[in-house]
């Protein structure tokens, strides 16, 4: 049998024909004219070199070779039609899932425990592998299947990659409860003599955007620390006297623990947005975990976050 002259349609229509041993049923079944269906036969007589369904009183009857056939041709279909059907129906409350998400600590942090709290709810079955978050190597990683989605800064992000905006996160000035300065009228030249702690991605850097402001204005930033992480500066500045700017999201839910005012000189803020290959756009499953943490996401701006960053 020459396999090469077969095709998923050949083998539904064989599938009909062997149920209804009837062409004209055959046809109806399948939304096709009889003709259609009497030259598929043709061809599926050819391939296998049997007569399959030979003429009878009433309809036609299968031979040996088409009731063996029968089975394991049933098994096969239902077998594709179980995984186009995953494929294009997602139900999160049964769906098994292992989605790989690229992203900093501070996503991990502001976005992806909330993901993960809610997603243990709608979809227990769905799993998420964080990434080391590699930007030049993002789109090569999601070629080759290691990365499914990225959330980060939409600043910088692969242009060849699919994306959507999630949110708009602005920076916020934090200390302790009861610092013995920090208030929120507090003035440019106030704010540059507090102990600080910055955040230097990249380590080890003083200095950023905010210092070149001050600079500008004739003034100096006492920084006391330079961390790599945005994760334990709201501790450490719980325990101290030491001040940071961090975005808002990070310190949501630390009212009583930390004092939160707005800085007295604009800081810009970033968005934060969704990225994926094209190769995952049509799947259902990543579709329904993009569209799912978008929601999320949204449902995190619209809580008020006003609460938790309070001023005296």
């Amino acid at each position: 049998m020459d396999t090469r002259r077969l095709d998923l349609n050949l083998l539904v229509t064989l599938e009909a024909l062997l149920i209804e041993q009837n062409v004209t049923r055959a046809a109806v079944r399948l939304h096709l004219s009889q003709p259609a269906v009497s030259a598929q036969l043709s061809r599926l007589r050819d391939v296998f070199n049997d007569p399959l369904l030979i003429p009878a009183q009433r309809g036609m009857t299968p031979t040996v070779k088409a009731l063996e056939l029968l089975v394991p041709l049933r098994q096969a279909l239902d077998q594709v039609r179980a995984t186009v059907t995953t494929h294009l129906n997602f139900e999160p409350a049964t769906a098994s899932l292992t989605v790989s998400i690229a992203c900093t600590d501070y996503v991990q942090a502001a976005l992806i425990k909330h993901l993960v709290v809610a997603m243990r709810r709608e979809a227990p079955g769905v799993r998420i592998a964080l990434r080391i978050l590699d930007v030049p190597q993002l789109e090569l990683q999601m070629t080759r299947g290691e990365v499914d989605l990225a959330v980060i800064n939409m600043n910088g992000a692969p242009p060849a990659l699919r994306s959507q905006h999630l949110y708009d996160e602005s920076y916020v000035l934090i200390g302790r409860r009861g610092h013995p300065s920090l208030r929120a009228d507090l003035t440019v030249e106030e704010f540059a003599q507090l102990e600080h702690v910055v955040v230097s991605l990249r380590g080890g850097g003083f200095s950023t955007s905010v210092d070149n402001a001050l600079v500008a204005r004739g003034l100096r930033r006492n920084v006391v620390l330079s961390a790599s992480s945005f994760l334990p500066v709201p501790e450490l500045v719980a325990q101290s006297d030491c001040v940071a700017l961090v975005p808002r999201r990070l310190v949501e839910g630390r009212g009583e623990q930390l004092l939160c005012v707005a800085p007295p000189l604009p800081v810009e803020g970033f968005a934060i947005g969704m990225f994926w290959h094209e190769r995952s756009d049509g799947h259902a499953g990543f579709r329904w975990v993009r569209e799912f943490i978008a929601l999320v996401a949204d449902s995190r701006a619209s809580g008020s976050t006003e609460s938790n960053c309070q001023t005296r």
